[in-house]
């Protein structure tokens, strides 16, 4: 990468689809020594600090909320001022490039480095641009894309989109591709994954049809992440019916649990479902179903055409998880060929395409 570039800063939304991606960039920008800032509202920074060394900004902003008049003006005072908090930071602080990740915390710093004449690249990794992103496009000098088929971007944007993939963890890049025990006496191995939402609600609804294949005599051993909360709960569960568990919380080390499991349950965010599919980890992705114009949804059908993973939406979980565990335990091939098709897809160049890409940027600049 140049060797102008020595400062970069990453704006990010507090939620994990946009925080990990930013942490993984930050560590990479890090690791070739070049100095970098993470910006987020409260919820990314308390996630980020718990993760990465990273240097962190709190620059809080807000969604524009429409419900009533007294809320709307709020929401705009608010991105107004978090607007002019970015720019004395930049005035003060100018780096030579700013990522956006996308979510309403990153979109400040994006417009005051619009305006201070700042370059800025927009990373999008759903198949559905978010509304940050597709506001800040026209004003971007490139829109890193995870997919070429990403939808809700205007035509005459196209010529600004590069595809570089995924920004996944590179220890998760970097494994070997996975195998699988196809012995048909063995216990499915079952990854139950997701953020606070799918935490809460799969401890609620999937026991019970862990039950059902107790009693149907497919044998289980169950990895599940959880609310604090709801670890006494499940234990008890999961002991009073002699099913074979793990609990745990949020982990840094989560690709422990990707080695050790068959098959996983999983959110249909963008950043869990590529972990996935690079780690060769069989899923059935369950979208949730409030995401932001469904873009979960999307996502789930895109991983689910390309044979990477099983969609079952949360209305259905009840009548067609069962039905689908039965079936892969009478089949383990059904997974051998997940795990094939997954082989043929790896974000292994993104960093390259990344520094690639920020190397003509910055030429272009000198």
């Amino acid at each position: 990468m140049s060797k102008n570039l020595k400062r970069i800063i990453i704006a990010t939304g507090g939620t994990g689809g946009h925080v990990i991606p930013a942490c993984n960039l930050a560590k990479h920008f890090n690791d070739k020594k070049i100095n970098v800032e993470i910006i987020s509202d409260k919820r990314g920074i308390n996630f980020i600090k718990e993760t990465s060394e990273i240097k962190l900004i709190e620059i809080s902003s807000s969604m524009i909320l429409k419900k009533n008049f007294f809320k709307f003006l709020c929401s705009i005072l608010i991105i107004f001022y978090s607007i002019i908090k970015s720019l004395i930071y930049l005035i003060f602080n100018r780096p030579d490039l700013i990522f956006g990740m996308g979510g309403y915390s990153s979109f400040p710093i994006c417009v005051a480095a619009k305006l201070l004449n700042i370059p800025f690249i927009l990373y999008e990794s759903n198949l559905l641009i978010g509304k940050v992103n597709r506001y800040l496009a026209p004003y971007a000098k490139k829109i890193f894309v995870s997919h070429k088929e990403l939808e809700g971007i205007q035509k005459k944007l196209k010529s600004k989109t590069v595809e570089i993939g995924n920004i996944t963890r590179k220890e998760i890049l970097n494994y070997h591709n996975k195998k699988i025990d196809l012995k048909k006496d063995k216990k499915i191995k079952i990854l139950v994954l997701g953020g606070s939402q799918a935490a809460k609600v799969f401890a609620e609804k999937l026991p019970e049809i862990f039950e059902l294949c107790k009693k149907s005599k497919i044998e289980l051993e169950v990895f599940q992440q959880c609310l604090p909360e709801q670890n006494n709960l499940l234990s008890s569960f999961y002991d009073s019916l002699q099913i074979d568990y793990e609990i745990f919380n949020y982990t840094n080390d989560i690709i422990k649990y990707f080695l050790k499991s068959d098959l996983a349950i999983s959110r249909s965010g963008s950043s869990m479902s590529t972990e996935l599919v690079n780690m060769r980890v069989p899923f059935i992705s369950v979208p949730l179903p409030s995401s932001a114009d469904d873009h979960q949804l999307k996502n789930a059908i895109y991983y689910n055409k390309r044979g990477f993973c099983y969609l079952i939406e949360e209305k259905d979980l009840k009548l067609k998880l069962f039905k689908l565990l039965k079936e892969v335990n009478e089949n383990w091939s059904l997974m051998s060929e997940i795990i094939e098709k997954q082989s043929q897809y790896s974000d292994k160049s993104v960093y390259e395409n990344i520094d690639k890409e920020i190397e003509n940027i910055i030429n272009e600049k000198h």
